[in-house]
């Protein structure tokens, strides 16, 4: 398999130092006091905001520091072709981070920060593709006095190193039973087949006649998810899609656990009584867990489909956190697996299209500990659709992350999971495509 070639443009090791004048204006709010932000703009990407952290003027920026990313840009050679192009309207391309003192957000339609400076890192991103590169490290003077030794100083560093992806795309619904295929350029080869189906409580081996014959171990494993769960009339449960390679040979799964029930009152699946998915990867004759994925209806004004990933590879080891966030359940989104490099591995870029997945769990957020050590960086990426719409998820995962076939086949299987945890979390109120209506089973 052939990646795709992808750049990741990072910006972090933000820091801020504001010389104390001697006579301080009561008007002017201090960082020292209150918190900091910026504004991160790359052209037509989405506008991401980051804490910037204060540092007392005599004191220096550590040194090796680990870096702490504050944003990140993905960045496909389609979207590095755009950012390179000529055009006679505009001038060099440009980082744009626009730094303010006081408190993010707004208040009565007034931004409560306060404006600071404005700093242009001028990107030429040639050749990125191919090698690392450095467009800053360090200090940069800003505000009015910009030009004075009195001037405010803001740190950061902002570079860009290759990040080779591949790319495959669901040729239908993943309840249709599509296949799927690797994308490179303008060639799709078919690498997967998928199997939707339903497990009936009765006999969890039904899930497709592809998949290997489970030990009663691994059954009772599988059990302990779903059937403590008191039986609601509305729930949606027992549906399956397995991922098979073109020999018609079983290399992933996903399997719901834990049904979708609507709440008591209600027509929603809740926080509190989510529905579930075990990710299975073959091994040793039978299945495997790899991770869990959680998902659920959000209340309020942004009425989403909640969702969170974690790994999971048995009963003994500890689980850790991948991702967590919510996905428009009108417009769809991103799902994504991005553990920056950072000491702690977080990233987490505010206001940012995509969600922002931090690990949260036992040991050195899982670095420490395997095999969660083996996940860093950008991990993978699903692009699923909204309620009502046409999806045939796009998939995005790390090269470093796929070390054979069934490494992929396991980010596939999730992909799918989300895109049918969309369905699994619409209103019982609305119904369902036939193709997710089992006759056995109340499914709204």
């Amino acid at each position: 398999m052939d990646p795709c070639p992808f750049v990741r443009l990072t910006v972090g090791n933000l820091a801020l130092k504001i010389p104390v004048a001697t006579k301080p204006a009561r008007s002017v709010v201090h960082p020292s006091s209150s918190p900091c932000f910026c504004k991160i703009k790359l052209k037509s990407f989405p506008l991401q905001t980051a804490v910037v952290p204060y540092i007392p003027p005599e004191n220096q920026f550590p040194e090796n520091q680990v870096q702490t990313i504050a944003a990140t840009f993905h960045l496909s050679k389609t979207d590095l072709g755009s950012l390179t192009a000529k055009s006679i309207f505009g001038g060099k391309l440009s980082l744009k981070i626009a730094i303010y003192t006081g408190r993010t957000g707004a208040a009565c339609g007034v931004n409560s920060g306060r404006l600071l400076g404005k700093v242009l890192v001028p990107l030429d991103l040639s050749g990125v593709e191919s090698r690392p590169f450095v467009f800053h490290n360090g200090w940069i003077s800003v505000g009015k006095e910009a030009l004075k030794d009195s001037s405010a100083q803001f740190h950061l560093n902002v570079k860009a190193e290759p990040d080779p992806r591949f790319v495959f795309q669901f040729d239908g619904e993943p309840e249709c039973s599509p296949q799927v295929f690797q994308i490179q350029g303008n060639i799709r080869q078919p690498v997967f087949t998928c199997k939707f189906s339903f497990r009936s409580t009765g006999d969890r081996n039904q899930r497709s006649r592809s998949l290997p014959s489970e030990s009663s171990s691994s059954r009772g494993w599988l059990t302990s998810f779903g059937s403590e769960r008191e039986r609601a009339v509305k729930e949606r449960k027992g549906w399956s899609i397995t991922v098979h390679d073109l020999s018609g040979s079983p290399v992933a799964a996903a399997s719901m656990v834990t049904p979708f029930v609507a709440s008591p009152g209600t027509d929603r699946v809740s926080r509190s009584n989510p529905g579930s998915w075990l990710i299975l990867r073959p091994g040793d004759g039978t299945w495997k867990p790899w991770g869990r994925l959680e998902a659920w209806r959000e209340r309020g004004s942004s009425d989403g489909l909640g969702y969170r990933f974690e790994l999971s590879p048995d009963m003994s080891a500890p689980t850790i956190v991948l991702a967590e966030s919510t996905l428009s359940s009108s417009k769809g989104g991103k799902f994504v697996i991005d553990l920056g490099s950072g000491s702690n591995g977080r990233s987490t870029p505010a206001n940012s299209a995509s969600p922002v997945c931090s690990p949260r769990g036992s040991g050195d957020f899982g670095y420490g500990l395997w095999p969660f050590c083996v996940y860093r960086g950008f991990v993978m990426s699903a692009r699923v659709e909204g309620e009502g719409r046409c999806s045939k998820p796009c998939v995005e995962v790390s090269v470093q992350h796929v070390n054979c076939l069934e490494d992929a086949a396991a980010f596939v299987a999730l992909a799918a999971a989300v895109d049918l945890s969309m369905d699994a979390c619409r209103l019982f109120s609305q119904r369902l495509r036939k193709e997710l209506c089992n006759q056995q089973d109340s499914l709204g």
